[in-house]
């Protein structure tokens, strides 16, 4: 009956689980930004880019490229598509 009760109960814990540091709200925030325009002089953001864009404006006190590949690798968003998302004018049909 002991090795039952050593089966069904879980060990403690030798440290905590990682506190959660980036949420969802991080990630829109992140998201949101990558659909902007890129910077003056760049065509198009980089992973770099937004990881230190996103310091800058506080989404984060720190923020690693790989967050930022992984968030958004993890929404399919591609930085080097032809289209990130962005609305773009849509010609009018013909009447």
């Amino acid at each position: 009956m002991a090795q039952l009760d050593a089966a069904l109960d879980r060990k403690a814990r030798e440290k905590p689980p990682r506190e959660v540091t980036f949420d969802g709200v991080f990630e829109a925030k992140l998201i949101a930004l990558a659909c902007t325009d890129a910077p003056e002089g760049r065509a198009r953001w980089t992973v770099r880019l937004l990881a230190d864009k996103a310091v800058e404006l506080n989404f984060a006190e720190s923020v690693s490229h790989m967050t930022v590949q992984r968030v958004l690798k993890k929404t399919n968003f591609s930085l080097t598509a032809a289209s990130t998302g962005k609305s773009r004018p849509k010609a009018t049909p013909p009447l």
